[in-house]
């Protein structure tokens, strides 16, 4: 069989690339994609705001104490879709196995390409230098023989890196992983085999699938199969996407209204920012409280708009909040989707959430 040979390209600091872009003042200092408000959310960092510490997902207001000196975009997210459409033309020039996980991030398989050309590399090393030119922001590249090898590689040697996983060298590259950056393994998972005494991808390897299935169920399997540069997925160019999301579990219950108002108005401005990036509208908004007994709760609103902005999510959320009886329990997760999308939107990607790592299996989220 011949050899697969997969890209995996990920934009750097998309949308804060794209407003430096726009307005060159702002390179240089530290800057994030975000509503600069007491609720607001880091959607986008810059590489000058992360050496702070600031990252997507972070609070604003947390970001502000870690980096005094940041300066707030408000999002422009038709503008990161316009530039988007032109770094996935310039993908189409070398193949259309493409799948999209994101605006600003895909894989590619260019085992047989429309350039005739032999080597992965060489295609990654040319549609950066495409990328920049077209659109004046760079991008980072993985080249490997599996989808699970080239992500990770994206990500080794950011900004405007290039990195290449040769089947050869693949265990010793393994070796030397974190179980963080292994698909699949989150925050919980992670803690887990750290007590059990697994750090490397070389001590994820030791164990036996037996071990690994007793642990994390079905997910054992794939970390036992990467552990050994195993990743049979195919490139999708075709799917529908259900739904776009996101939750949070608080290290302290909620037991007031207002704590969850606050909590969802922060849900809110993130999942916006989730709704653009993976270009998605719905009709219907479901709300999941879990409570500090486990016990699991959803409730769900289709509205004859469209569902794709913060103003509407928020709406819709505090109708939903006030059908839920929280007086005798208190909260530990609200999760917020959108689901039951616009046909005229449907789109190709992935079929799963917003993020493209799976939940981790041992989270209760």
């Amino acid at each position: 069989m011949k050899q697969r040979k997969i890209i995996h390209i990920d934009m750097d600091a998309f949308f804060v690339s794209v407003e430096e872009l726009d307005n060159p003042s702002l390179k240089g200092h530290p800057v994030v994609v975000g509503h600069d408000g007491p609720r607001g959310v880091v959607s986008t960092a810059n590489y000058v705001a992360r050496k702070y510490g600031v990252h997507s997902a972070l609070p604003i207001a947390v970001a502000h104490r870690l980096c005094p000196n940041l300066i707030v975009v408000e999002p422009h997210f038709s503008r990161y879709k316009e530039v988007s459409r032109q770094v996935h033309e310039i993908f189409h020039e070398y193949t259309d196995l493409i799948e999209p996980l994101s605006l600003d991030e895909a894989y590619l398989d260019v085992t047989e390409n429309k350039r005739g050309m032999d080597m992965a590399v060489d295609i990654a090393r040319e549609m950066k230098q495409r990328i920049r030119q077209v659109t004046g922001l760079t991008a980072s590249a993985g080249v490997s023989y599996c989808k699970f090898l080239a992500k990770v590689a994206s990500d080794y040697r950011k900004p405007d890196g290039l990195c290449v996983v040769h089947p050869e060298r693949a265990l010793k590259f393994i070796d030397n992983l974190r179980v963080e950056q292994f698909w699949g393994v989150g925050e919980k998972t992670a803690q887990h085999l750290h007590r059990m005494g697994v750090f490397t991808g070389k001590q994820l390897r030791g164990l036996t699938i037996q071990q690994l299935t007793a642990q994390f169920g079905k997910m054992g399997k794939v970390f036992y199969d990467f552990a050994r540069g195993i990743d049979d997925r195919p490139v999708v160019t075709e799917w529908v996407r259900k739904s776009v999301g996101c939750e949070r579990t608080y290290i302290k219950d909620l037991t007031k209204e207002e704590e969850m108002l606050a909590e969802l108005d922060t849900l809110a401005s993130e999942l916006e920012a989730r709704l653009a990036r993976n270009v998605f509208k719905g009709r219907t908004l479901v709300l999941k409280v879990k409570f500090s007994d486990f016990r699991q709760i959803t409730h769900s609103f289709t509205e004859n708009i469209v569902i794709e902005n913060k103003e509407t999510i928020m709406a819709l959320a505090k109708e939903l909040l006030h059908e839920v009886d929280f007086q005798q329990r208190p909260v530990r997760l609200l999760g917020i989707t959108v689901t039951n999308p616009v046909e005229e939107e449907v789109r190709r990607g992935p079929i799963q959430l917003y993020i493209e790592w799976p939940p981790d299996p041992l989270s209760d989220d």
